[in-house]
């Protein structure tokens, strides 16, 4: 018995889990906000996940990134997709362990309808976005989320292409503002959050 797919039918209309689980969703980046986006889509129901990220999991990962000390060394798609199928085992993964770039972007992720930017370089920012857009997909990104203090600075922009970004749009991480749990799991959340109202709303929310 899926525990978690029951109780979510508790919770949601039938029509609107049946969308949730159906519509994939590509992540690019597996990081702090990466691993927990998936973290929380997974949680919310969606089923259908593509993921990419070259990385392996660090010590250094472990203060704000979904993943745990026996898991260091591994790659961060499989690392990441061992931790989402203890929450539901009916999960349908497509892992790329690979750098996203111009060149592979649209192998990856056309398939997905919407997009989740979580990469840390402001230049693969930049070239998922603007591929994102030009493939007409809804692009959901982050900008600004080091430190900590004060969750209201944290706010989201939609822009009529379809690019919507979450952040404060201007804390950058530094020695003085490094990245941390708090900040990272709510700019996290907020994209997660963005992804299921997108779907829920039948693709039409901004």
């Amino acid at each position: 018995m899926n525990y978690l797919i029951a109780e979510l039918a508790k919770m949601l209309k039938p029509e609107q889990l049946a969308k949730v689980q159906q519509t994939p969703v590509g992540i690019a980046g597996l990081g702090g906000l990466g691993s927990n986006i998936a973290w929380h889509l997974v949680r919310s129901g969606f089923s259908r996940l593509v993921l990419a990220d070259f990385d392996r999991v660090e010590a250094s990962n472990l203060n704000r990134q979904v993943y745990f000390i026996d898991q260091l060394g591994l790659l961060k798609t499989e690392a990441l997709s061992e931790n989402l199928l203890r929450i539901n085992t009916d999960l349908n993964l497509e892992l790329w362990p690979v750098q996203v770039t111009q060149a592979n972007v649209h192998q990856i992720f056309d398939q997905c309808p919407v997009w989740v930017e979580a990469f840390d370089q402001t230049s693969s920012k930049k070239m998922f976005v603007e591929e994102g857009l030009f493939a007409g997909k809804k692009v959901i990104g982050a900008s600004g989320l080091a430190g900590w203090g004060d969750t209201d600075t944290i706010y989201t922009k939609h822009w009529s292409s379809g690019l919507t970004v979450v952040g404060d749009f201007c804390t950058t991480i530094a020695e003085t503002q490094p990245p941390l749990s708090p900040r990272v799991g709510v700019v996290a959340a907020k994209q997660a959050n963005l992804v299921l109202s997108w779907v829920l709303n039948g693709g039409t929310q901004r």
